[in-house]
């Protein structure tokens, strides 16, 4: 009982975060210079700041890493990869370069990209809209399969003139694998690795997230107006970091709560992470993935009525993003953790039943037993457990 009342006091601090969080947090140091400036150059890597902007008006930042740290310009494909929900970039930068994936993979001859999806810190740009108007935020994970992917990699292939890899974490696997089922971005890409993926979604075992989603808590906070879900808002954080100091909850166990228990990642880095992160999102978006959460399907944004739902997509129903429709000889590298409570081993097990009839030579499943959610981007041993396997699917494929 005293560990489900922590879940719920856990949510309810994002839902009122949400509430109050109508202005941004002082920037923190380096924040105007841009990632390049703040993480990337600081390590002694050449680094570009890019802009892209989506065909409904979105503008994204992207980064390009085109050498290693000895200088040595990338002789190897062009890798872009995507992070995952409340976050940005910046996930694939904190560790030690010889522990993060993006310097890992410059250091290794790859030319690395890296994207930030839309009303994060560095993509929260609009041709018409500001982040302070409600319509800027009226989209969901649909939006960022339609416009967000196909922006990014037809710019990094316009760009590099060669087809690329994708690496996708979390909510960067939904949207992914969403994207490939509809053929989308198909002629673009060499492979797709997909880390702690994210499709089905009713078996998962995050207490919080499964609460939050069972009694409509996205909507409610939807119904109040709220369209932006701003975790670290000012109200929100006092009443944080009143938590945190409470004698009965760890704030750095908050953080095992909603991803569960990650083996091997290093205190410090959670410290960076909660220094940059959580990042926001639409409230839209959240009440998306609550859906799939209670209705066990990968479907568009339900709009709660036939009416409405009539108008959007000339049917009553939302229509499903069909996994099996992915062609079986593009290549795929997944890789899952025993102890990841969001991309749950039961629901990774029902995407991998989708996956069946997929060429053998093509899929890659790497089971990460002692791994959980952020282990796959924060874990001080993922190079020579998990990244070093992941470029070599990628040289052959």
């Amino acid at each position: 009982m005293a560990y489900i009342m922590i879940s719920l006091v856990s949510v309810l601090v994002l839902c009122i975060s949400a509430a109050e969080g109508r202005k941004t947090l002082h920037p923190i140091n380096g924040e105007a210079d841009g990632i390049c400036k703040t993480l990337v150059e600081r390590q002694g890597y050449t680094c570009e700041e890019h802009t892209v902007t989506t065909d409904d008006g979105y503008i994204l930042s992207l980064q390009r890493m085109p050498a290693a740290q000895s200088g040595m310009k990338a002789n190897k494909s062009p890798v872009l990869l995507q992070h995952g929900i409340i976050s940005d970039a910046i996930s694939w930068l904190f560790n030690h370069p010889n522990e993060s994936l993006a310097f890992i993979l410059a250091d290794n001859g790859y030319e690395v990209w890296l994207v930030n999806t839309r009303g994060t810190r560095y993509s929260n740009q609009h041709r018409s809209l500001s982040p302070d108007d409600k319509a800027y935020w009226d989209w969901s994970w649909d939006q960022l399969t339609a416009y967000d992917l196909p922006a990014s990699v037809q710019y990094v292939n316009n760009n590099t003139g060669q087809k690329l890899h994708f690496v996708g974490h979390s909510l960067g696997t939904l949207i992914a694998l969403s994207a490939l089922s509809q053929d989308k971005v198909l002629d673009s890409l060499s492979s797709a690795a997909l880390l702690s993926p994210i499709a089905y979604l009713d078996k998962i075992s995050s207490h919080p997230t499964k609460i939050a989603a069972d009694i409509f808590l996205g909507d409610v906070v939807y119904w109040l107006g709220l369209r932006k879900f701003n975790p670290i808002g000012d109200g929100g954080s006092k009443l944080l970091e009143h938590m945190c100091n409470l004698p009965f909850i760890k704030c750095k166990n908050l953080f095992t709560l909603f991803t569960g228990p990650n083996c091997c990642i290093n205190l410090s880095t959670i410290d960076v992470f909660l220094n940059h992160h959580p990042q926001p999102t639409s409230t839209k978006n959240l009440i998306h993935l609550a859906q799939m959460i209670r209705s066990g399907k990968i479907a568009m944004y339900d709009y709660g009525d036939q009416e409405q739902n009539m108008a959007h997509y000339g049917q009553a129903s939302p229509p499903l993003y069909d996994m099996t429709r992915i062609p079986n000889d593009f290549p795929l590298f997944l890789s899952y953790g025993g102890q990841d409570t969001l991309s749950d081993v039961k629901d990774v097990q029902v995407l991998l039943d989708n996956l069946k009839d997929h060429d053998k030579d093509k899929l890659v499943v790497a089971f990460m037993e002692d791994y959980a959610h952020m282990d796959f981007v924060m874990g001080v041993n993922a190079k020579q457990v998990l990244y070093d396997n992941m470029m070599a699917f990628f040289d052959q494929a």
